[in-house]
């Protein structure tokens, strides 16, 4: 049997459509340009991946706006998106990603719980965002966002 794993599958499609891709981490910490950059051949549509844990370098670096921060807060729709969209400008790629949540177990505040993540993918077309809440503890949350980013990046890749 030939079993390809998600990420595999991703590239895969990547490098068949020319496409390339960079990503703004905050609750994942780097596991996804990880699991990515696995994979050989990776240097065809990977080009940047930023781990943009604070505020600051979100704002500094990707180009949120401090009023977005301040008024709906980093783990937020508003955020994600212009996480995506702010990383995928600085190299022109063909996709941005941008993924921001609340991993645990500490971090939950009012109306945001543990396990609240939001994944933003940004083109030249579009910029979508989702919300998901994974339960688990931290280590476990943050797999399950990576997972989901790949099965997201998956599912626009073939209808390319």
């Amino acid at each position: 049997m030939n079993f390809m794993r998600r990420e595999q599958k991703v590239a895969k499609l990547l490098i068949h459509n020319k496409k390339t891709l960079s990503l703004a981490e905050s609750c994942t910490g780097g596991l996804l340009a990880d699991r990515l950059t696995d994979i050989s051949g990776s240097s065809k549509f990977f080009k940047l991946g930023i781990i943009a844990y604070s505020n600051k370098a979100k704002n500094k670096i990707l180009k949120v706006p401090q009023k977005d921060l301040i008024k709906f807060g980093a783990v937020s729709s508003q955020v994600a998106r212009k996480m995506a969209k702010g990383v995928r400008r600085i190299l022109l790629t063909d996709f941005g990603l941008g993924i921001t949540g609340i991993a645990g177990p500490l971090g939950s505040a009012k109306n945001k719980t543990i396990g609240l993540v939001y994944i933003a993918i940004d083109t030249s077309k579009n910029n979508l965002c989702f919300k998901y809440v994974f339960k688990g503890p931290r280590r476990q949350i943050k797999k399950k966002a990576a997972d989901q980013a790949l099965k997201l990046l998956e599912e626009i890749l073939l209808k390319l």
